[in-house]
């Protein structure tokens, strides 16, 4: 039978992982995030895309009952501010049309772009201009419109 210190020599000698253990570990997860860091990235960058187009969307339907209400759609002059107060002039304004006391910012943090008339004979423009906030552009800084 072997003494008590020889055993706790081999105890110790068991009980951790060796640096090649370590280092083999340290390389497979490196080799992970290399690949799965772009896929996540370039998936929140459609993400919040999509969040502009939602939002849109939203604005699209308040603009909707504002002009049910009113009679007209808001002015480039009042902006979408004119769906959480009342503009001069509105005399059957029934809002507010959207929470809060100013228009949502998109997900980059920039102002939405209202314009009425819109291009095309559309009755407005409601235009996110991306991560750069310039207009044009294409991927993450490519522009959101209704």
């Amino acid at each position: 039978m072997p003494s008590l210190s020889e055993r706790l020599k081999k105890r110790r000698r068991d009980a951790g992982f060796t640096l090649v253990e370590l280092l083999v570990v340290l390389v497979i997860l490196g080799l992970l995030l290399g690949i799965v860091g772009p896929r996540a990235i370039d998936f929140l960058s459609r993400a919040k895309g999509d969040v502009a187009k939602i939002q849109i969307q939203n604005f699209g339907a308040a603009l909707d009952l504002y002009r049910l209400d009113v009679g007209v759609y808001p002015t480039t002059e009042q902006g979408l501010t004119a769906l959480m107060r009342a503009p001069g002039g509105a005399a059957r304004w029934n809002g507010p049309y959207l929470k809060g006391e100013a228009a949502p910012l998109d997900p980059w943090s920039k102002p939405y772009v209202y314009e009425r008339p819109g291009p095309g004979g559309k009755p407005y423009l409601i235009l996110s201009l991306g991560a750069d906030g310039q207009k044009g552009g294409s991927g993450d800084d490519a522009d959101v419109s209704n």
